[in-house]
């Protein structure tokens, strides 16, 4: 039986019926579309804290720090350890990092941000900046160094127990040849300071540049410089682990490292050289300096992690003889350069070696040319240490 065909009239409406929800789809969309663009500024907000929970939650160590002050001001460790040790406030931004998800930006607006800053005026809502000198005094938290230098121990081992592996020797010895046997890498390379030594700071400028004469890359290579004038071999690694993207950097630096270990094995000890961020919840940044002959310098803090039995890091306390030979050695030769160095749970891929540590050179707050300088005077004292080392 043939099926009987509508009227032509019937197909045309239905053909115009068609044609009308076609066009008020496209409406529709359009709106919505007009909706997103405008609602853009009232989302950036929250997708900005939403990129910094998933940095945390994916870091391997000090996630928790961070989800709290995605929420809250930017916590300290002292506020996180031990309030009540000192008044001195340490803040790692290795833990607690407000840039993680605007260091997510294009490498143009890194650098033009960071070379604006020279020739800029100072801006109406400038935020502070204090020039501070840390120090401190034994007690059972922080516990001295025979050079001048202390150790702050925020772990629960005791005190004595952590005195037996500062007194101890490093877990390893260098060879007299021209093989590599120091790695110097950035986990957070795009990192940067203030182009300039000043008392206020721009806050629409993050702190962060792609283009490696600004920022860790540029600290780094003046210790590679001391380490080679001492007959040192050193690799300079300057992968930005940091960019684009913030989240994951501590897993992409860990890949860098275990290559270059598997390539030279003659690599005993691997520096993650950073810089600090140390900001006050009315906003307040500090710089930790030092008057080193004569010129400032940016203060130096080593951290030196600990397992607190969920890290796989059984070899931590060889670390913390390495770094506090280190530690020691500095305040030996440059009294005060030194701020206490920080022994708490943390990894830092610091697992790889046995002279695995993270340097924290100075804060954002700095200059640029007091980091550049305490890179060369950590070059310097770093060389001493190692060349006692050689056999």
């Amino acid at each position: 039986m043939r099926r009987r065909r509508g009227r032509p009239g019937a197909r045309t409406k239905n053909r115009y019926k068609k044609l009308a929800l076609c066009l008020a789809a496209v409406l529709c969309a359009g709106g919505l579309v007009k909706l997103m663009f405008l609602s853009l500024p009232y989302l950036s907000a929250a997708a900005e804290k939403a990129a910094v929970f998933s940095a945390a939650l994916t870091m391997p160590e000090g996630g928790k720090h961070l989800l709290a002050e995605a929420v809250n001001a930017e916590p300290s460790l002292e506020e996180t350890s031990s309030q009540a040790a000192s008044s001195e406030a340490v803040s790692s931004e290795e833990t607690s990092s407000a840039e993680a998800s605007s260091a997510e930006i294009s490498s143009a607006e890194a650098s033009s941000a960071a070379s604006s800053q020279v020739q800029q005026e100072k801006p109406a809502d400038a935020g502070t900046i204090v020039r501070k000198t840390y120090t401190a005094s034994a007690s059972n938290i922080f516990l001295p160094l025979p050079g001048g230098a202390f150790v702050k121990n925020v772990t629960s081992l005791s005190a004595d127990k952590v005195k037996e592996a500062m007194a101890a020797a490093p877990a390893f010895t260098l060879t007299k040849s021209d093989d590599p046997q120091v790695l110097i890498m950035h986990t957070h390379t795009t990192e940067s300071y203030e182009p300039v030594t000043r008392d206020w700071y721009d806050k629409s400028y993050n702190s962060r540049t792609t283009d490696n004469s600004k920022n860790m890359v540029r600290v780094g290579d003046e210790i590679e410089k001391q380490l080679k004038a001492a007959g040192i071999g050193v690799l300079h690694d300057t992968t930005q682990h940091d960019y684009p993207s913030y989240t994951g950097s501590y897993e992409r630096s860990a890949e860098t490292v275990k290559g270059y270990l598997k390539k030279y094995p003659s690599i005993k000890v691997v520096l993650d050289v950073h810089r600090d961020a140390i900001q006050s919840s009315d906003g307040t940044r500090t710089a930790p300096v030092a008057k080193i002959n004569g010129k400032n310098a940016a203060q130096v803090m080593i951290i030196s992690g600990c397992d607190d039995g969920t890290m796989n890091y059984p070899n931590y306390f060889k670390n913390l003889s390495f770094a506090c030979a280190l530690q020691d050695q500095l305040e030996k030769d440059y009294k005060g350069l030194t701020r206490p160095l920080l022994f708490d749970y943390r990894k830092y891929n610091q697992d790889l070696t046995t002279g695995s540590i993270l340097l924290e050179m100075g804060s954002n707050s700095n200059s640029l040319e007091e980091a550049v300088y305490t890179g060369e005077l950590v070059g310097k004292s770093l060389a001493k240490v190692l060349q006692s080392l050689q056999k």
